[in-house]
């Protein structure tokens, strides 16, 4: 009798320990969704937001919208329904574009929307998903872009993301000239701190087919590989790049192989921030009707922060060599804007040629082509035993080994 006693309140007991893990589970879920909504936001590289969000105790359901910070090129519904588990959520749902907001553009895709799904384990607090896309043309006038075979894996938790993608191929179809490449794979992790006030972000693009077709021209290129790493600190953004290029074919000669490795760096990181905010700011009001102009007015303040510190561009590593054409290039430099006086430099004139002008009056630097082609040598009105080419950049004007740049249109064959 006792034991039956018993029964009751360990039922009891168990069903409240259930609800109770459930309640937990659907706020975890929740507050973790939230959070990488607003990390993203704090990119601002889209807009992001979510509607219709059904917050459940057994499932929870909603749309996610992704769209470019301006305009309306593009903008895709993601929805998603969510069931909450003691050890980890089922999600899942399919994208689609937004019918309202087409532009210019058809998009063609399969009848059924592409479909995701993904796990979320909340006491790890990680998330696995994949998704797969059926084939897609877009056409834009008289181009089209076709994708097919496309995969897409997203794998981290709060603060540390990763990305692979896969492509099968992609044709871009424009009059009679073609752009075909693929396979195409990515691999990318993002890794920041709360609010990505600091982050980094690593990829790796490999493209193992890239074929360029026209009338006039036909390349082949076997494979690209881009290195890129972009971080953002207390005082700065740098972004370093290392391109890698396979040997580029034309009429079955090697036109083109070797490796550019570079670097952008002295962004000044406070008026990044502050850029990125404005940005989203005006965004959040709609942009209708802004011009180019206007918004560098409105955003005049932070552009010249920006250059505060003197950005500049490293040329790292120049290694390029061209069998079919008998050139090769070896070399390195530096690209630095003088950040002096800023307040006399305007951000408006950009809309400009004579604005532009004022800032490329800012730029000085130096790069050095070693063992320069007697061919280049000759091209370039320069002496045909010179061995290096030294050009200098001062207040925006070119200089080769201390001669005015030569009109090249008189100069190549």
């Amino acid at each position: 009798m006792r034991k039956e006693r018993l029964i009751v309140p360990v039922i009891v007991a168990v069903a409240v320990a259930w609800a109770v893990a459930q309640t937990i589970a659907s706020l975890m879920f929740e507050r973790e969704l939230a959070r990488a909504i607003q990390d993203l936001q704090a990119r601002g590289e889209l807009s992001i937001w979510r509607s219709e969000a059904d917050q459940g105790w057994l499932t929870s359901t909603g749309v996610i919208h992704l769209a470019p910070l301006f305009g309306d090129g593009w903008h895709l519904d993601i929805t998603y329904r969510a069931r909450h588990g003691l050890l980890s959520t089922r999600m899942d749902g399919h994208l689609q574009q937004h019918r309202e907001r087409t532009g210019h553009a058809r998009v063609e895709v399969a009848r059924k929307p592409p479909t995701w799904e993904a796990r979320y384990h909340p006491l790890s607090g990680t998330f696995d998903g994949a998704l797969e896309l059926s084939p897609l043309v877009l056409r834009q006038e008289n181009r089209t872009l076709s994708l097919h075979g496309s995969r897409l894996s997203v794998q981290g938790k709060f603060g540390d993301w990763k990305l692979r993608a896969y492509l099968k191929s992609a044709r871009l179809d424009d009059g009679e000239t073609t752009l075909e490449a693929g396979p195409v794979t990515l691999e990318s992790r993002y890794a920041y701190i709360d609010g990505a006030y600091h982050f980094t972000q690593r990829d790796l693009l490999k493209v193992s087919g890239l074929h360029w077709r026209s009338p006039t021209l036909e390349l082949d290129a076997d494979e690209l590989v881009l290195h890129s790493k972009a971080e953002l600190d207390e005082q700065e953004l740098r972004i370093r790049g290392e391109l890698t290029l396979g040997e580029v074919m034309s009429a079955d000669q090697v036109l083109m192989t070797g490796k550019v490795v570079g670097e952008l760096s002295r962004l000044n990181a406070d008026a990044l921030r502050s850029l990125l905010e404005h940005l989203k700011a005006e965004a959040a009001r709609g942009g209708g009707g802004v011009t180019k102009r206007d918004l560098l007015t409105h955003l005049s303040g932070d552009i010249r922060t920006l250059m505060r510190d003197s950005p500049r561009l490293d040329l790292l590593e120049v290694d390029l060599d061209s069998p079919m054409l008998g050139l090769s290039l070896e070399g390195d430099g530096a690209l630095i804007f003088n950040a002096g006086d800023l307040d006399a430099l305007d951000p408006e004139g950009l809309t400009s040629r004579k604005g532009q002008q004022a800032w490329r009056e800012r730029l000085d630097g130096d790069f050095l082509w070693r063992d320069l082609p007697a061919v280049v040598a000759l091209w370039l009105g320069l002496p045909l035993g010179t061995e290096d080419l030294q050009v200098d950049v001062v207040s925006g004007e070119v200089r080769l080994n201390g001669r005015p740049l030569p009109p090249l249109s008189s100069r190549l064959p």
